[in-house]
């Protein structure tokens, strides 16, 4: 049983993030997450799901992988549930974080001591066995995330993506895609091609000090539009902003053009712990106070906050769009 499963609320001592355990060593500079975050003032619809967030060990318990590209502090999951209660939501998503490598045991943990209010997205390789995954599959695992962002991930062969797609896609998981806006272009054919539904994170990371009709951000527009099983998550203004925090004004008119063209294909989440931030770590408190800036009606924070999400990740608790 891992050290924070009683976790403290954001913003008392207990909070404070903890060095890696286990014989590990947070990287020199690491940025810890927030050690107060501000209560929104927002207030999320009812069910609303954070749909993009991590655990990071703990160390002593689920190591970091050998070929990871940091090491960070330990962030588990209790501490996740005590910002989610925190913040008003009710439900994660837990992604794999790639200090974990293809090891998903801390992930799965989160998402299976969860009592269902976790869903996971799991980092595989072309050896996972079958009864893998449908072992993660019982756990609540519903996806996969392919990493094409060399800083932090080794390149993995397309054929070998492929072949991932098309297995985890007959148990109905979708594909989680991660990759910079200048790798669109290259990767267009193959996005619009893999055999599953295409969450892809952070809005492909635009240039935000363009206009949003810039031709990079039309062209990922186009995917969305000529791909109906794309979906895009409108997230990380922490990561694309260059007018910084707290209200990130460069980022918004991106995500709010998503959210009103295509409403039914967006989803939001905090991406705590924030890994790998090296201007400045994010309020999660002041994260949530923009989602009425970039979804600024009631439907569209439902659709984007709970209808989405649970249609995404529990089908099965939700009625069939009509």
């Amino acid at each position: 049983m891992s050290s924070d499963v009683k976790a403290a609320v954001p913003g008392t001592p207990g909070w404070a993030a903890e060095p890696a355990g286990g014989g590990f060593t947070t990287d020199a500079g690491w940025l810890d997450f927030h050690g107060a975050p501000v209560k929104p003032s927002y207030v999320p619809p009812p069910g609303a799901v954070d749909a993009h967030c991590h655990v990071f060990g703990p160390g002593a318990e689920f190591s970091y992988a050998p070929e990871r590209k940091y090491t960070p502090c330990d962030a588990g999951k209790a501490k996740l549930r005590a910002l989610r209660d925190y913040l008003g939501f009710s439900r994660n998503v837990v992604v794999q974080a790639t200090c974990h490598g293809a090891d998903n045991r801390a992930m799965v943990d989160a998402v299976s001591s969860s009592n269902g209010l976790a869903r996971g997205v799991a980092t595989v390789r072309r050896s996972v066995t079958d009864a893998e995954l449908a072992a993660m599959d019982a756990a609540g695992v519903r996806g996969v995330r392919f990493n094409f962002v060399k800083r932090l991930v080794d390149t993995t062969p397309r054929d070998e993506l492929v072949e991932i797609a098309t297995r985890v896609a007959k148990l109905g998981w979708h594909v989680v895609i991660y990759f910079e806006a200048a790798e669109l272009p290259e990767l267009y054919d193959f996005i619009a091609s893999l055999p599953a539904t295409v969450v892809v994170d952070h809005m492909g990371r635009p240039d935000v000090t363009k206009p949003v009709d810039n031709p990079e951000f039309a062209l990922f527009e186009k995917l969305m539009a000529d791909n109906p099983q794309v979906w895009s998550k409108v997230t990380c203004p922490d990561r694309l902003s260059a007018s910084g925090p707290p209200h990130y004004d460069d980022f918004v008119p991106f995500a709010r053009r998503l959210v009103e063209r295509f409403p039914d294909r967006v989803l939001w989440g905090t991406d705590w712990p924030h890994p790998n931030l090296k201007t400045h770590m994010p309020d999660d408190g002041a994260l949530v106070n923009i989602i009425p800036r970039i979804a600024p009606t009631a439907e569209l924070q439902q659709r984007l906050l709970v209808d989405n999400p649970m249609r995404l990740y529990w089908p099965e608790e939700c009625c069939s769009k009509d």
